[in-house]
């Protein structure tokens, strides 16, 4: 089964974080997308090291992070463990995965 995690708002990072971190456990690695203040979840060290852990698995709305995050962390760094998109990653989420959270 195919999770995917869609992340509206920073404060929802415990919640997402520990969602992750059961999926995995389980083998399962979420799709992830953030956007609006979500994309601020990559401010935290966790988050990035599950970034990190598995790349390309977590995807960022560009025009959030022009608005909400460029000032927040560094895009180049994460370069190859993101996926900088739009809305169309979005939609190719929810049509690829079993199930959607919406945070």
């Amino acid at each position: 089964m195919e999770l995917g995690i869609v992340v509206t708002d920073e404060r929802f990072l415990p919640q997402v974080g520990a969602l992750f971190d059961a999926a995995t456990r389980r083998g399962r690695t979420p799709l992830c997308f953030l956007t609006d203040t979500g994309v601020r979840l990559l401010n935290d060290p966790g988050f990035v090291a599950r970034a990190q852990a598995h790349p390309n698995r977590i995807t960022l709305c560009e025009h959030s992070v022009e608005r909400l995050g460029a000032e927040h962390f560094d895009l180049q760094a994460l370069a190859d463990v993101v996926v900088v998109g739009g809305q169309y990653q979005d939609a190719e989420l929810v049509r690829t995965c079993d199930r959607v959270l919406v945070f």
